[in-house]
């Protein structure tokens, strides 16, 4: 199926050829044709599957159809967890709607207000907001929803995760009762299908199974290497055999800031992005990145959501994660739309568990790489605590050790206390 069998306006159309968009993904096959009919959607799909598309496509398509007298109101509100991927889903809706005149505006907390402000005041007819900032901006009565038609919540899931539920309700009260909903979460907790079905008119089910493989133009590669040695090992393959920008995953934000830290010291430009920083470092760091100003960009998985680079041919993987799927939706961030790229994973004793599950999903062994200074054949699987360090059993107790330490003393006493 094309594109161009489903239906949609060629101003659009035009736009996703600019876009080098052919052919729709399942998720945008399956939910493209309810959405133009207005129907609710649930669907269940992750990040990487097209969902954007899914759903910016046939908005775009419905609020030009029936667009009516030009208003100020807001006629279709997308609420997401993060700022990286509310700014993601603008690119999106600009890119898509391009020939159309629709207006798009993104507003999300950890920044001044005032830009936002100024836009919403002006008029907004799409808009993709965090939950907080909306709530601000509705408190202020800077913002109405009466008047919306369509909402998208998107990544309800981690809504949940991030503690986000309660504010969501609080904005769903907000909305008419006649409108248009599509819900989206990667997984169907309790709470989440609660929520869903309480918000939900007779909805058209979209179920997407879970990324599982990789694309077969990404060249995957294992690096075994103590854990002491990794950023010896990357600051080697960036001096000695990679040249082009490069994206590294790190575990956590003290990581990330340390390895970025540490290719500074080897004359190696990077920055790091996670959620410890402010949403405009975070910006400032990815234009640098997308511009090639920095050549490697560190980041955490929460930070990388919305991270969409054009021509990226390298992913390093400095940690797996402890979610499988996680490792096929990083190295999907190079060899996208058909071109080659590659993925390197630094595995130590901490990484072999999530090595062999990262394996099962994807169904194929991932080529060891032994030709570097730092290979080891002396891993030893470890686990990690929750402080990402190694699992090591418990001491014992305090009465315990000291029981044990008195029967390790000698039965005699001291000669100072024996009797002469």
């Amino acid at each position: 199926m094309l594109f161009t069998d489903l239906n949609i306006i060629k101003p659009i159309l035009d736009a996703l050829q600019q876009e080098g968009y052919e052919k729709p993904t399942p998720i945008q096959e399956k939910a493209i044709p309810s959405i133009l009919e207005k129907r609710d959607l649930l669907g269940t799909a992750q990040t990487g599957t097209g969902k954007t598309a899914a759903f910016a496509i046939p908005i775009l398509q419905n609020l030009t159809e029936r667009q009516g007298p030009k208003s100020n109101h807001i006629k279709a509100l997308i609420l997401t967890p993060t700022r990286e991927l509310a700014i993601q889903i603008e690119e999106s809706f600009n890119a898509y709607g391009r020939n159309l005149p629709l207006k798009k505006l993104v507003v999300f907390g950890g920044v001044k207000q005032g830009s936002q402000e100024t836009s919403l005041r002006r008029g907004v007819d799409i808009l993709v907001a965090t939950p907080g900032r909306l709530l601000d901006f509705i408190a202020q009565g800077i913002i109405s929803l009466k008047n919306l038609e369509i909402f998208v919540l998107d990544e309800a899931d981690r809504m949940l995760d991030m503690g986000f539920v309660h504010d969501v309700k609080r904005i769903i009260k907000l909305l008419p009762q006649k409108r248009q909903t599509l819900f989206f979460s990667a997984t169907m907790p309790p709470e989440i299908q609660k929520l869903a079905d309480s918000i939900l008119q007779n909805p058209v089910k979209v179920e997407v199974t879970p990324v599982s493989s990789t694309a077969e133009t990404i060249k995957q590669s294992v690096y075994f290497v103590q854990k002491e040695d990794k950023l010896d090992l990357l600051s080697h393959i960036l001096k000695d055999h990679i040249s082009e920008s490069v994206l590294v995953f790190s575990r956590t934000k003290h990581g990330a800031d340390k390895i970025a830290r540490t290719l500074q010291k080897s004359n190696i430009s990077a920055e790091a992005i996670h959620g410890n920083k402010s949403q405009n470092a975070r910006q400032n760091a990815l234009n640098n990145f997308k511009s090639g100003k920095t050549r490697v960009l560190v980041a955490t998985d929460i930070a990388a959501r919305g991270i969409d680079i054009d021509e990226l041919k390298y992913v390093i993987n400095y940690e797996l994660s402890d979610v499988a799927e996680t490792y096929v939706h990083r190295i999907g961030r190079t060899g996208r739309a058909g071109a080659e790229g590659s993925s390197l994973s630094f595995v130590d004793g901490l990484d072999l568990l999530n090595l062999r599950d990262t394996e099962k999903l994807i169904g194929m062994k991932i080529p060891v790489v032994k030709d570097h200074p730092y290979h080891t054949e002396n891993l030893t699987a470890q686990k990690r605590d929750s402080n990402n360090k190694p699992f090591s059993p418990r001491p014992k107790p305090a009465h315990a050790q000291q029981k044990s330490d008195h029967s390790k003393k000698p039965k005699n006493k001291s000669s100072f206390f024996r009797k002469k």
